[in-house]
C-alpha cells in the first residue's frame, strides 16, 4: 500500500465533441481532504465518475487505493462511500429505517450496524430525531443524513460533490465542521467539489483548481495564495490625501492603490519590507495606525486563475 489514495496519469475522458477530462495527472495522499475547485462544467463531476469506475477514460489511467479503475473498479466502491448530485434517501422512511437499509445492503452484521448508526446519528445532531420521515426534513439534515450513508460501512475514502450546495450559511457551516472532525477522527480520505471557496480554505488541506477538464495547480490553500497573486499590505489610518496616495502610487514596488475610507489596500511588486512605504506615508503628511500584510485570498486566486487562462 503506497501513501497515495488516488493516483491518475493523463486521464482523459472525450464525449463526442465535448473534452471533458483533458489528460489529468493528479496525487492526492491518504488521509486528507482535497478540494476539487472549478466553475460549472470544468470536468469535476466527470472525474469522480471516472475514479469510481462509473465510466472509462478515453485515454489514461487511474489508481483508486491501489485498485486500478479500469478492472478492479468494484474493490474500490466496495472501499468507498460516494454522495453526488442526489442524497439517496428514501423520503417516506424515517432516518433509523434509511440507515438500516444500506447497512443491509453492505451486509454489516446486526451489532455493529446498531451501534454505527447511533454513532453516526449522534455525531450529526440526529440521534434524538431517528424515527422522523426524512421527507419533512429540511435539506441542511438530509445532508448530514446523506452524507452519514455515505460513511455508514466505514470507507477509507468518501467522494462529496457539493455537500452544502443550497444550504443556508449555519447548515453549511455545521456540515462543515462536522466533516473535518470526522475525517479527523477516522483518518478517512475525502475528495470533496465545491463553489464555496470560502469553505474550502477552511476544510481542505490541499487543493486543485480545474478549468476545462485542464488541471491548472495543486497545493495547500497557503501555497496557493503565496504562489498566485501579487504580496499586499493594508494600512488603516487617517489623512490620506490625493497627494498621500500619488506619492504612495509613484514608489517602484507599489502595483496597485486602493482607498477605502481609513484603509489602504496596496499590492506589492515583490514581497519587499513595507518600512519605507510607511515612512513615505508619514513624511507626506498621513497618519498611519495600523498596519497588517497579507496574501490574496483563496477565492482572489482562484478568479486570477480563471482569468489567466482565459
Amino acid at each position: 500500500m503506497n501513501n497515495l489514495a488516488i493516483y491518475t496519469d493523463d486521464l482523459t475522458r472525450q464525449f463526442k465533441t465535448v473534452l471533458a477530462v483533458d489528460h489529468l495527472s493528479l496525487e492526492v495522499p491518504r488521509g486528507v481532504i482535497f478540494g476539487f475547485l472549478g466553475p460549472n462544467g470544468a470536468g469535476k463531476t466527470t472525474t469522480i465518475r471516472l475514479l469510481l469506475g462509473l465510466l472509462e477514460p478515453t485515454e489514461g489511467r487511474a489508481e483508486v487505493l491501489d485498485f486500478d479503475t479500469l478492472t478492479q473498479a468494484d474493490e474500490i466502491r466496495l472501499r468507498s462511500g460516494a454522495l453526488l448530485e442526489h442524497h439517496g434517501l428514501y423520503e417516506r422512511l424515517s432516518a433509523l429505517d434509511n440507515l438500516e437499509y444500506y447497512g443491509r445492503i453492505w451486509h454489516i452484521p446486526t451489532p455493529e450496524r446498531e451501534a454505527r448508526i447511533k454513532e453516526l446519528l449522534t455525531h450529526f445532531g440526529l440521534w434524538e430525531r431517528r424515527q422522523e420521515t426524512v421527507g419533512k426534513w429540511s435539506r441542511g439534515m438530509k445532508q448530514k443524513l446523506g452524507v452519514a450513508r455515505t460513511l455508514l460501512h466505514h470507507p477509507i475514502l468518501i467522494f462529496l460533490d457539493e455537500p452544502t450546495a443550497g444550504l443556508d450559511p449555519v447548515s453549511a457551516v455545521a456540515l462543515r465542521d462536522d466533516l473535518a472532525a470526522l475525517a479527523s477522527r477516522e483518518g478517512v480520505t475525502v475528495f470533496l467539489t465545491t463553489h464555496n471557496l470560502s469553505e474550502a480554505e477552511k476544510l481542505c488541506h490541499v487543493v486543485g483548481v480545474i478549468r476545462q477538464g485542464q488541471l491548472l495547480t495543486v497545493g495547500s490553500p497557503a501555497e496557493l495564495r503565496a504562489n498566485t497573486g501579487a504580496p499586499r499590505v493594508e494600512i488603516i489610518g487617517r489623512n490620506f490625501t490625493e497627494a498621500v496616495i500619488t506619492s504612495l502610487r509613484m514608489h517602484p514596488e507599489v502595483a496597485r492603490v486602493e482607498q477605502n475610507d481609513n484603509r489602504l489596500l496596496v499590492e506589492l511588486r515583490s514581497a519587499v519590507s513595507t518600512s519605507p512605504l510607511i515612512n513615505l506615508l508619514v513624511q507626506a503628511g498621513a497618519e498611519v495606525e495600523e498596519v497588517r500584510k497579507g496574501s490574496p485570498s483563496l477565492e482572489e486566486v482562484f478568479l486570477t486563475l480563471m482569468e489567466e487562462e482565459k
